[in-house]
């Protein structure tokens, strides 16, 4: 769970709220019309530029900026050390049913004592990573379409809204109130773009490097575990990975 994400969506929001019922009543800013303009038809013209399949895939990856855990890189160096250390002394086959924290180490380790090639191993987890980051791309990129379009359809809600008001002019009454709504789908869209949609597209970049990062630790772990690589040469050369203030704690 990111708590950074969770506590920021929830902070945007109840400071938005807080913000509005200072001012007057919630419910004036309620609107049906409103609503189905932004939220429909940023959905609608976002389902234009990707697949149906992507589409909904995207929702799922969009979770992980919200609950989604990475393991600590030094957590991966320290277990990726002590499996050299068992495979160095007792051979690769030691490692067949050992519990492994980390599902990408799992199945990299997987691949080895199955007997794959060092080449081969290496392509086939490459290709993993490849496609991982290629999927969480996927998802941000939709996100970050979503946080384009809201305000462009929160726009041309507020325009929808302007003609039906200067086309019934004759109520001098009804022009401050239909203008209140007018408005709102502009608020909609701004809501929508900058405190869910854009922050998301960010926040699942981020997730995505971190990710790759750790995956390649994990590459180069078992690149060293299958070659025999010296267990405390593997540290030094995993150590790469982690901030300097860290890596001079651990040398």
């Amino acid at each position: 769970m990111d708590i950074a994400s969770i506590v920021g969506f929830i902070l945007a929001y109840v400071i938005i709220g807080g913000a509005i019922s200072m001012g007057g009543p919630f419910i004036i800013f309620v609107n049906a019309p409103s609503l189905l303009v932004v939220i429909g038809g940023t959905f609608a013209v976002t389902l234009m530029r990707v697949t149906l399949g992507n589409f909904l895939g995207s929702f799922k990856i969009g979770l992980k900026g919200f609950f989604y855990k990475l393991d600590a890189p030094q957590n991966l160096i320290d277990e990726s050390v002590d499996l050299a250390n068992v495979a160095r002394k007792e051979g690769i086959l030691a490692l067949e049913g050992r519990e492994i924290s980390n599902s990408f180490l799992q199945k990299g380790i997987g691949l080895c004592i199955d007997g794959h090639a060092p080449e081969v191993v290496k392509n086939l987890l490459t290709k993993d990573i490849n496609q991982s980051i290629e999927r969480h791309l996927v998802g941000a990129d939709m996100f970050k379409a979503m946080g384009v379009y809201a305000p462009a359809m929160g726009m041309i809600g507020t325009l929808i809204g302007l003609v039906q008001m200067l086309a019934n002019m004759s109520d001098p009454a009804a022009i401050g109130p239909a203008m209140a709504v007018a408005l709102l789908t502009t608020l909609y869209g701004a809501i929508i773009a900058n405190a869910f949609a854009s922050p998301l597209a960010e926040k699942l970049k981020l997730i995505s490097s971190y990710e790759k990062l750790n995956k390649d630790l994990i590459l180069e772990s078992i690149t060293g575990i299958q070659e025999g690589t010296n267990p405390r040469v593997l540290k030094q050369m995993l150590n790469a990975y982690l901030p300097e203030s860290k890596r001079l704690e651990d040398d």
